[in-house]
């Protein structure tokens, strides 16, 4: 019954200032009760365990349900209570290093080559990232335009790093992986989450998102990409900017054009993206979009 009342870990008999009275005892109570029994094997199997207490009962097959709910309202819950508004997606590749650091990703001499060089994108994430946080802390209390990244290296780094820069917030959605992710140390520790389930990571990436910066990446940084644009083009989110940074690498990926000319999208939706090359043209195309 404790989910009536508002008492969260307090003792029954009374209420603190501000709280609703609620005179069942809460879960964390029973939860440290419980660890106070005797020791039988009634205690000790696992079916005595108290059901949201049990990790192998949470993690079993048929609570998928229970858990992928749990995913969306742990960090919705934490986002509102630090009165996040609004946020600025960077999206890009976890291989790209910082200028001066070592391709830690490349699998040959080719690769190190370019990805060594793909470090610009590095500093122009990181340059955008400040531009977005300053306007945040000078207009909005930073609570608007919030920097909201993936959580490890690379671009998703450079994102939170460029906050961090300007003494601002910035989210982190981390996801478990094998390889690659752990989480950066610029990103806001009260702010960094760690998820399960990719789609649900990815919805919580777009339910505050008023922007998109999309940098060089792969088949991750396209797939958030093609799924935002998506839900744009048919009207199940909101139009907002989508940047893709680096004119030059994303004309030689993608060819919306002929997507267009062989009928799969409409004309007007290869307008959907912007394609820019620095910070300040991808700054300037969120002011203008949004008209401040």
């Amino acid at each position: 019954m404790d989910e009536m009342g508002s008492r969260g870990g307090d003792g029954q008999g009374g209420a603190g200032e501000g709280e609703t009275w609620d005179p069942f005892p809460s879960s964390g109570e029973d939860r440290t009760l419980a660890k106070v029994k005797p020791d039988t094997p009634q205690t000790r199997s696992p079916t005595y365990r108290l059901a949201y207490d049990d990790a192998e009962f949470l993690t079993s097959e048929p609570m998928r349900g229970v858990r992928l709910q749990l995913e969306l309202m742990k960090p919705e819950m934490a986002l509102t209570a630090a009165g996040i508004l609004s946020t600025v997606v960077l999206f890009g590749g976890a291989r790209i290093p910082a200028p001066g650091a070592a391709a830690w990703a490349a699998r040959n001499e080719e690769q190190r080559r370019r990805l060594e060089a793909n470090s610009r994108y590095y500093d122009e994430a990181r340059r955008f990232a400040q531009m977005c946080s300053q306007h945040s802390a000078n207009s909005h209390g930073g609570k608007e335009f919030v920097v909201v990244t993936g959580g490890g290296p690379g671009v998703m780094e450079a994102g939170n790093r460029g906050a961090a820069d300007v003494d601002a917030v910035s989210i982190a959605l981390n996801i478990t992986l094998p390889h690659e992710q752990a989480p950066n140390l610029y990103a806001t520790p009260e702010l960094c989450f760690n998820f399960h389930y990719f789609a649900v990571r990815k919805m919580h990436f777009l339910l505050r998102a008023k922007a998109m910066a999309i940098f060089p990446g792969g088949f991750g940084t396209l797939d958030e990409l093609f799924e935002a644009l998506t839900l744009i083009q048919t009207g199940r989110m909101a139009k907002m900017p989508v940047i893709l940074f680096g004119v030059d690498f994303w004309r030689r990926v993608l060819n919306l054009d002929v997507l267009a000319m062989e009928g799969m999208i409409a004309p007007e939706d290869v307008d959907l993206i912007t394609l820019v090359d620095t910070a300040e043209e991808g700054w300037d195309s969120i002011r203008n979009f949004y008209a401040f």
